[in-house]
């Protein structure tokens, strides 16, 4: 998947207005992703994305004061993140990270996506990995 097609598909499946605002929504989702699984599996993931998209993955994943274990952090400090990252509420940011993990999963091969999964506590795989409609696959 390219740059373009992958913002394009987070754009309309999270009803954004704009491709900038489908840029913010995965800037914001993927930097907080990358504080919160291991540095190894945000560097997998990046790989498997569109240059621009996975640098947002590496920017954070190898920041000197990063732990390489990811950090510890619940669902609403997760939304929390990614709400202030992206200027958005805590539940419109909830739609948008769903949106844009959804997007992650079909972009990706290999079993990163369960890898990134299985890294999550259950509560906050469930809310990402629920896609755009909010229901698990």
């Amino acid at each position: 998947m390219n740059h373009d097609t992958f913002i394009g598909q987070v754009q309309t499946r999270a009803h954004l207005d704009s491709r900038g605002a489908a840029e913010g929504a995965t800037r914001a989702t993927l930097e907080t992703l990358a504080e919160r699984i291991p540095a190894t599996l945000a560097d997998n993931l990046a790989a498997q994305l569109p240059q621009e998209i996975g640098e947002h993955l590496r920017r954070v994943a190898t920041a000197p004061d990063q732990p390489a274990t990811g950090l510890r952090m619940e669902r609403r400090q997760f939304l929390d993140r990614v709400a202030q990252r992206a200027g958005a509420d805590p539940a419109k940011a909830a739609h948008e990270a769903r949106c844009v993990v959804e997007v992650v999963g079909e972009a990706v091969e290999g079993g990163v996506a369960d890898r990134v999964r299985q890294s999550l506590d259950d509560e906050l795989a469930q809310l990402l990995f629920a896609g755009s409609t909010g229901k698990p696959a």
